[in-house]
């Protein structure tokens, strides 16, 4: 389903970003403060799953408290019957840090800069209980200015709560670590291994762990 050109609340959706397993985000204007934004809305064929739909609302509530330069900004979420369930976030002119990764491994100042800024905000989180778990490229969004932002908590466990079941494996396995990979119960130190993998994707231009699955 495609929400371009359709009005969301206050929020006139203008074109697609990106897409993920568990939302599609889309650029918007908030028409009461006359800002843009960026919206991500459930995929349709999960409207009717609590689970997604309990992990959206988590998102939210876990990205919200977390204050900090480096983290992006939550600003509302909301639900229609013709959209279904959507997060309201700041939008950010700039680009993945995957996308900047692929025209070839950064500088060793800038890499040793955008990892010092994540394991900030990895530590703003990690102080409140929140452990990400899904640390990649991705879900690094570089602004125009430099300044980087750690994006999309969907599948972040707090000490309050965890919405994964014993032995499910949620997250990249590129990027994931051992006990993670394993279905184990996971804390802060499995998004620092996930940060060292991006530090070292960063300085390479590559991924220390290629294979295509978990088994390789």
């Amino acid at each position: 389903m495609d929400f371009s050109d359709r009005t969301v609340g206050h929020y006139q959706v203008m074109n697609r970003l990106g897409e993920g397993a568990m939302g599609v985000v889309y650029r918007a204007l908030d028409s009461r403060l006359d800002r843009e934004v960026a919206i991500k809305f459930l995929p349709q064929h999960l409207w009717a799953d609590e689970a997604a739909r309990n992990r959206m609302k988590a998102e939210a509530r876990a990205a919200s408290v977390l204050d900090h330069p480096n983290i992006a900004t939550i600003h509302d979420i909301g639900e229609t019957p013709e959209t279904g369930l959507y997060i309201v976030m700041a939008y950010y002119a700039g680009e993945p840090l995957s996308r900047r990764i692929r025209s070839g491994a950064l500088t060793t100042a800038q890499s040793v800069d955008f990892a010092m800024q994540v394991a900030r905000g990895l530590a703003r989180a990690h102080e409140n209980g929140i452990v990400h778990r899904d640390i990649k490229p991705d879900n690094l969004m570089v602004t125009a200015d430099g300044l980087l932002k750690i994006l999309d908590f969907g599948l972040a466990k707090s000490e309050s709560l965890d919405l994964t079941a014993p032995g499910t494996i949620l997250g990249t396995p590129a990027f994931m670590s051992p006990e993670q990979l394993r279905g184990e119960r996971v804390d802060h130190r499995c998004d620092l291994w996930a940060l060292g993998v991006v530090l070292y994707y960063m300085l390479t231009g590559r991924r220390p762990f290629p294979g295509k699955s978990i088994h390789l």
